[in-house]
């Protein structure tokens, strides 16, 4: 028999299929202005190019980092689990674009600086901040009870969250590899080039857009299946309980 599609989850696949079909052009544009359209920097010729990628993918890992440090520190404030799932969805949104920019990086380096990697401050930083999220992400596995589980994680997400302004403010705090700002105040970045940065940093803010509502759904189902499972284990204990004092 054949059966009727419910509507509204029917207008929910189209919505989102427009979000991904949109998502795409947008990237597909960012990246095709990051290789063609920007100008091509004096001093490191077209391997610079590699910076419309490096950079916002790793200001959209940021971004994903903190809103899983506000979702923590509400988790903690108000024990709701939605702030739980919102704070996991953030960080594993985040994990996969700070991969991005680690590996960005040593590829625009070797040809500049003759090295793949030095572990100069931001260098540092930035590997450490992926390794504690990762671990976020380990720890969360190895926790079995809901609740548990997500005080810990609030706590370690915390904790893991203040190595973000260590990241960021490193080249001022530090002397390192990396060249001073080009953005801002003493920045001597190209309009057109800055253009573009702005154009690939908001195709990769709408990608994660994109993909932190569909980790947090997936999120909110998982809890659902695991809180019937604690219900049925503990049903199951108290009725084997009962049987043994008959």
């Amino acid at each position: 028999m054949a059966t009727v599609a419910n509507p509204i989850e029917v207008k929910k696949q189209g919505r989102q299929a427009f979000a991904t079909l949109g998502v795409a052009l947008l990237l597909a544009v960012a990246g095709y202005c990051a290789l063609f359209v920007a100008p091509t920097e004096r001093t490191m010729g077209l391997i610079q190019r590699i910076f419309y990628f490096h950079v916002p993918f790793g200001w959209t890992a940021f971004v994903a980092f903190f809103i899983s440090f506000v979702a923590s520190i509400a988790y903690l404030r108000s024990r709701a689990p939605k702030w739980d799932w919102l704070a996991v969805s953030a960080a594993e949104v985040g994990v996969p674009f700070v991969t991005v920019m680690l590996v960005t990086g040593p590829i625009w380096a070797h040809p500049v600086w003759g090295i793949w990697w030095t572990w100069d401050a931001r260098l540092t930083s930035t590997f450490v901040l992926w390794v504690l999220y990762v671990c976020y992400l380990l720890l969360r596995s190895l926790i079995d009870e809901p609740e548990r589980r997500a005080v810990v994680s609030a706590v370690f997400g915390i904790f893991a969250a203040f190595d973000i302004p260590l990241v960021y403010f490193s080249i001022w705090f530090f002397r390192t590899q990396h060249p001073q700002p080009v953005i801002g105040a003493g920045g001597s970045l190209d309009p057109r080039m800055l253009d573009v940065l702005l154009l690939c940093w908001g195709a990769t803010l709408a990608l994660a857009a994109l993909l932190l509502p569909q980790r947090y759904r997936l999120e909110a189902l998982r809890y659902e299946v695991e809180r019937l499972r604690w219900e049925s284990d503990r049903r199951g204990g108290a009725a084997t309980f009962s049987e043994a004092k008959k």
